[in-house]
């Protein structure tokens, strides 16, 4: 094989050192770095596949380039002068589904179906408001005569828990999708987990946390500072309960409870800090913007933030059976093949 043409400036082929973040979405901005990327009087052109993307930052050792929505192979490549670089594999999500609203983390049971909704604006009622998307990403309806789905849980039983943010009501889904009053009365019922014990915790986005015990008796088990959007609950390997709320602030935390209902602060920082889940190693992961940067972050046990992956408009993410990343956006639903990519 003969050896790659110099270009006509004189200058070496592309070169691609590294990528952050190792996957993104539609709309996610990669950054590449490495040498005879782009700049002066080159015209470089970055490829995922055979699709052509859009430089947002050209320079000779780092760009940033964002993938566009008919992006589906993560063969990425930069021409320059001709000449293209060797292949960098990266990782893109898959939209298994469009045309929906959720407005936080979707559930996923046992079997790696997952669960997502259609909220609608204030006190619209859509003729369908949960979808299910199965293991061979064929979307069906779900639920009906709920207006406004905001929080979803799937219980050990297999049924399947939706919060109405127009109601303060909590519903039970069947399997066949019969629709029931499970709890009343939690205002501007928001995100939802469940504890080991069957102890369902409900956020009120005006700022109680409630604890509806197996037998629907209903407790406040914490108080926080309202959210302008939703509250998005996930508990931890340590067993406490950790929580996210958009603010007015730009410099948001993530805060945790404590089995006795103690608030505390984990981490601040983020912007607009949404949806949030642990992996099989205890990680912590979470929607949020952070340093100028949108997407999808992992929290280490020791608080090291690293993005892993880059996108506009994330309000939840879960993980499936298998260890793929579920994530949803204010339209879509999208699955990341996570491998190794989720520990670099």
């Amino acid at each position: 094989m003969s050896a790659p043409s110099v270009p006509s400036n004189g200058q070496g082929p592309p070169v691609i050192d590294s990528v952050r973040p190792p996957a993104a979405i539609a709309g996610g901005d990669f950054e590449i770095y490495g040498s005879h990327l782009a700049g002066g009087d080159r015209q470089s052109i970055v490829r995922f596949g055979d699709v052509a993307a859009r430089l947002v930052i050209g320079g000779e050792h780092r760009i940033v380039v964002r993938v566009p929505d008919e992006a589906t192979d993560g063969s990425l490549t930069i021409e320059s002068q001709g000449v293209s670089s060797s292949i960098r594999a990266c990782t893109l999500g898959r939209a298994i589904a469009e045309d929906l609203h959720p407005v936080a983390s979707p559930a996923v049971d046992s079997d790696g179906n997952i669960y997502t909704t259609r909220s609608g604006t204030r006190g619209e009622e859509v003729p369908v408001s949960v979808f299910k998307i199965d293991t061979a990403n064929s979307t069906h309806a779900f639920a009906s005569e709920i207006v406004n789905p905001t929080g979803l849980v799937v219980a050990p039983t297999g049924e399947l828990l939706v919060s109405g943010r127009n109601n303060g009501t909590v519903y039970t889904v069947t399997p066949s999708g019969s629709v029931s009053t499970y709890a009343e009365g939690m205002g501007v019922a928001t995100g939802m987990a469940m504890d080991g014990d069957g102890n369902l915790y409900v956020g009120d986005r005006t700022g109680t946390i409630f604890k509806i015990a197996p037998d629907r008796q209903i407790f406040v088990f914490a108080t926080v500072e309202s959210s302008i959007a939703a509250f998005h609950l996930a508990f931890g390997p340590d067993g406490y309960l950790y929580l996210t709320g958009p603010t007015t602030s730009s410099f948001d935390c993530v805060r945790r409870i404590t089995p006795d209902g103690d608030v505390e602060e984990y981490l601040r920082g983020f912007g607009r800090p949404q949806g949030i889940a642990f992996d099989r190693e205890g990680r912590l992961f979470l929607a949020a913007s952070y340093q100028g940067r949108k997407g999808v972050f992992r929290i280490d046990q020791d608080k090291a933030v690293t993005q892993v992956v880059s996108g506009p408009g994330i309000v939840g993410l879960a993980f499936l059976p298998s260890g793929d990343l579920a994530i949803t956006t204010s339209n879509s639903v999208y699955r990341l093949l996570t491998a190794d990519w989720i520990s670099d």
